[in-house]
């Protein structure tokens, strides 16, 4: 047989153009890269991450702090995202994207929410109109003073503030603070979080630790990646730890303990109404 004939392409058809992958018969090619040649094996993954994200290629700096990110939010233990990964294996042990799949949708704003939100929070108070950016921690104390009363006065939390466990001090944050400042990546996220967590007392009344998911949404926003896609990396992040989970439930299952310990010590109440009932037209 001979060689298969090229389907013509109407000179009408739409053009759908991508800098990411594409291949002909020969080759495949990445962010415009040959993938076999110059990208396996020369391009650690985080690296990758951040270049598919941002098409530009991030320096050293860049990457360590990024991978810095990933590795800060991969996995904290028995949170309900890794519950809900067990729980849908057991479940369904055929379906390994459908555990992964349980676990990642429950990030939002309690789990993994927060380093978008922080991000976003704090992108919304430096890019106010008329805005400058400080220049002395004085300056950055009382933009941060500004920003946490708005914040206060308008109902809503401070994300990056406060902890379920680290009540005095998540270990993340100094250690994220160091990476950037050691690589020069350091930028104005970072430091109005840092003037927050020095200034929210003596306007909430009371200390909380500034916490790593906050500070992993400050500097990935540092590191110019989409403020859209930030909750992305933190589930890019928590899908290595997902794996881990499930290869951890492979190894010593509790699934079925945890299944069992709700399921044996439930017990029937009696229904109570909701307190209120929707009625159209004022009936």
């Amino acid at each position: 047989m001979g060689e298969p004939r090229p389907v013509p392409v109407p000179e009408s058809a739409s053009v759908y153009e991508t800098a990411l992958g594409a291949s002909t018969r020969e080759t495949i090619t990445l962010l415009g890269r040959d993938l076999a040649g110059e990208v396996m094996g020369e391009v650690g993954f985080g690296e990758l991450a951040f270049w598919l994200a941002t098409q530009r290629r991030p320096t050293p700096g860049e990457t360590r702090l990024f991978e810095a990110v990933l590795a800060a939010l991969a996995d904290h233990g028995f949170t309900p995202t890794a519950i809900a990964a067990r729980l849908t294996w057991l479940s369904a042990p055929d379906s390994v994207q459908g555990a992964l799949a349980a676990g990642l949708l429950g990030g939002g704003s309690r789990f993994l929410g927060v380093t978008e939100d922080c991000g976003r929070f704090l992108h919304e108070a430096l890019s106010a109109p008329g805005r400058d950016i400080p220049t002395t921690d004085e300056g950055w104390d009382a933009l941060a003073v500004d920003t946490v009363q708005r914040a206060k006065a308008a109902g809503r939390r401070v994300p990056g503030l406060g902890h379920h466990v680290h009540k005095e001090r998540d270990p993340r944050t100094p250690r994220l603070f160091q990476i950037a400042a050691e690589e020069g990546v350091r930028g104005p996220h970072l430091d109005l979080l840092a003037a927050v967590g020095r200034v929210h007392t003596e306007v909430l009344g009371r200390r909380l630790p500034l916490n790593g998911a906050g500070v992993c949404g400050a500097a990935l926003a540092d590191l110019g990646l989409p403020l859209e896609l930030l909750r992305g990396f933190a589930l890019l992040a928590r899908t290595a730890g997902l794996i881990g989970q499930l290869a951890e439930e492979l190894r010593t299952p509790v699934a079925n303990e945890i299944f069992l310990s709700v399921d044996l010590h439930n017990r029937p109440v009696p229904p109570v109404p909701s307190a209120t009932r929707w009625t159209s037209g004022g009936r």
